[in-house]
C-alpha cells in the first residue's frame, strides 16, 4: 500500500539505503565474528526478520534450532531466514559428512515494527464476503502457495541482491502492525516501495520464475522468483507482469510494471521475501553476499 497515517517519519531514499549500507556493513561484520566458528562462515543481518548466507564444508547438515533445513550445496553454501517473529537466541548446528559438529549460538537484535493505519479502502478489500468472492480468494491462495514452496536447486541468492525499482520511496516498512479501515489486521510482511505507474521492475537477482498471473484480488499482478534453496521474493500490484511461470531471469531483467492494483490505495511495489515458511524482511538483504570460500579472502 501506498499512503498511510501516523507512520514515523520516511527518510528520503538516498539517506535510507546509506543508512541501510553503513549499518549493515558493521552488523554483517559482526555477526560473522560473534557467530562464526571453525568451518562455518556467515555474512547478512542478525535481526528478527534478517537473513544469513552461510558457507561451511559441502554436503555437511545444516540446523537451525533442531530443525533440519537440508543440506549445504555443493560450494558449501545454505540459508537461515529469521522470520518477523523469530526468538532472539537460535541455535545452528552443522554436521560435517565425516560426522563432526559445530553448534554456533546465534543472537538476533529484534525487529523495529511501526503500526501502519490506512484508511479509505473498499471493504471487500478488507473484509471479503460473498461465496463467490471468498471461493476465488481461496482458490488464488493455493496457487500462491504453491509458488512460495517452490525449491530450486541453485545458489542464484549467493551473488546478493539489488534494488527492484531504481527510483522510489519507502512508504511502507516490513513487519508494522497494519490497522484497515481502522479494523486491526495481521502484519505487513512486505517493503512497499512508492514509484509512479508504469515504472519498470527490475528482478534484484537471477532466478526462476515460480509464479505469475494478473487480476488477483489481493495483489493484482503478482509475480513470485525462486532464488534457490527455498528463497522466494514476491512482487505485488503489477499493472502489467512480463514473465512466465518457469522462466529464468537475470539480475536487471524488467519483470513488470509498478501499479496498484488489488488492495492498494496509490502506486507502488510491495517487495516480500520468504525462506520456506519464514517471512523476511528483502531491503535487509540488499548488497550482502555469500561469504568467501575456505582459503580465498576478498580483496
Amino acid at each position: 500500500m501506498a499512503r498511510r497515517k501516523s507512520l514515523t517519519p520516511l527518510l528520503p531514499r538516498r539517506s535510507l539505503l546509506g543508512a541501510l549500507a553503513s549499518v549493515g556493513a558493521t552488523a554483517i561484520a559482526g555477526d560473522a565474528s560473534a557467530a562464526a566458528g571453525p568451518g562455518v562462515r556467515l555474512s547478512g543481518r542478525a535481526r528478527q526478520g534478517g537473513t544469513l548466507i552461510g558457507r561451511t564444508r559441502p554436503g555437511s547438515r545444516v540446523q537451525l534450532d533442531g530443525e533440519d533445513i537440508g543440506p549445504a550445496s555443493a560450494s558449501g553454501l545454505f540459508l537461515v531466514g529469521l522470520d518477523r517473529d523469530s526468538p532472539l537466541s537460535l541455535e545452528l548446528a552443522i554436521t560435517d559428512p565425516e560426522g563432526r559438529m559445530a553448534v554456533r549460538r546465534l543472537q538476533a537484535a529484534p525487529g523495529d515494527f511501526d503500526v501502519q493505519r490506512i484508511d479509505g479502502l473498499p471493504p471487500q478489500q478488507v473484509q471479503p464476503e460473498g461465496d463467490e468472492l471468498l471461493d476465488r480468494i481461496a482458490a488464488e491462495a493455493d496457487r500462491k502457495a504453491k509458488g512460495w514452496a517452490s525449491r530450486a536447486d541453485s545458489e542464484d541468492f549467493a551473488g546478493g541482491f539489488s534494488r527492484p525499482l531504481r527510483r522510489f520511496r519507502l512508504s511502507g516498512r516490513f513487519g508494522g502492525q497494519r490497522v484497515l479501515n481502522g479494523r486491526p489486521m495481521a502484519p505487513h510482511y512486505g517493503a512497499d516501495l512508492a514509484a509512479p505507474e508504469g515504472a519498470p521492475i527490475l528482478a534484484p537477482a537471477p532466478g526462476r520464475v515460480s509464479f505469475a498471473e494478473t487480476g488477483l484480488h489481493f495483489e493484482g499482478g503478482l509475480t513470485m522468483i525462486d532464488h534457490g534453496q527455498g528463497l522466494v521474493t514476491a512482487y505485488l500490484h503489477q499493472s502489467e507482469v512480463r514473465v512466465r511461470e518457469g522462466q529464468m531471469v537475470e539480475r536487471g531483467q524488467v519483470i513488470g510494471l509498478v501499479g496498484q492494483e488489488g488492495r492498494a490505495t496509490g502506486p507502488h511495489l510491495c517487495w516480500r521475501m520468504k525462506w520456506r515458511d519464514r517471512r523476511l524482511d528483502p531491503m535487509l538483504l540488499l548488497g550482502v553476499r555469500a561469504p568467501y570460500a575456505f582459503g580465498f579472502r576478498r580483496r
